[in-house]
């Protein structure tokens, strides 16, 4: 099946992943519902692109309590988390409405598990532009980037807003790092398994995030750690991710 992934300027080719058929059908839903955008014969809104289901073809690990563990940690994590980031969260956003104005919150849609999108949450970092879009991949050369984004961006400050998205059920404290919706499809239809990541719900950290695979880095080689941390998930996994993630933050 052949659409063509869309965004607000052009159109790029695209093949959509054929349906594989799941090793244990039972563990996951039937079909799994990934956003691809698609070209229609009248325009759509880029902000609600059409769903093409695909088939995830392998269960993430772990059973139905360890996942019910994980979401009592997540939501105990989130809750400790904001309170103790609370003066910090203020002082930042102080300082990011002195610098760049109003729009202190900024929002982006991403896509979570099973390829759920949500409205995620940060701390804008740019100054705000009329013609902002979603497909710019690094913005750390972006003249709008000033001091202060800079720093937040630099130390994380910027994602403590992203503990809310782990209260609503949004994110999780560990997981790949989720996505937007363009990048998803671009990269499912370039990188092998990379769709399989979203087996497992999207972190605020992970593992890929610990190994230093951010920014411009081989997105090959962050599937391939995404879906090994899928494959091998565990509560202990989750507990050294969170350690050594605390450990750049402490060190940066």
């Amino acid at each position: 099946m052949t659409t063509a992934v869309q965004d607000r300027t052009a159109e790029y080719p695209a093949t959509l992943p054929l349906p594989v058929p799941m090793t244990q059908p039972a563990q996951l839903p039937e079909t799994l519902q990934l956003p691809v955008p698609v070209s229609f014969p009248e325009p759509a809104d880029w902000q609600t692109p059409a769903f093409a289901p695909i088939h995830l073809p392998r269960p993430a690990a772990g059973g139905r309590a360890a996942r019910a563990i994980k979401r009592g940690i997540d939501v105990a994590g989130a809750l400790i988390g904001l309170l103790l980031a609370l003066p910090v969260l203020l002082v930042a956003a102080l300082a990011v409405r002195i610098e760049g104005g109003p729009g202190v919150i900024f929002r982006q849609q991403r896509v979570g598990q099973y390829g759920r999108l949500f409205t995620l949450y940060k701390l804008r970092s740019l100054k705000p532009a009329g013609d902002e879009g979603d497909v710019c991949w690094n913005i750390d050369h972006d003249s709008r980037l000033g001091p202060v984004g800079r720093f937040i961006r630099r130390t994380s400050i910027d994602e403590l807003p992203q503990l809310v998205n782990v209260l609503k059920g949004d994110m999780s404290l560990v997981g790949p790092r989720p996505e937007r919706p363009y990048y998803v499809a671009k990269f499912s239809r370039e990188v092998p398994g990379y769709a399989d990541r979203h087996r497992v719900p999207v972190g605020l950290t992970g593992l890929a995030v610990v190994k230093g695979l951010r920014g411009d880095t081989s997105i090959a080689e962050r599937a391939r750690v995404d879906n090994s941390y899928a494959d091998d998930w565990s509560l202990w996994l989750d507990l050294v991710v969170l350690v050594r993630t605390a450990i750049y933050l402490v060190k940066h």
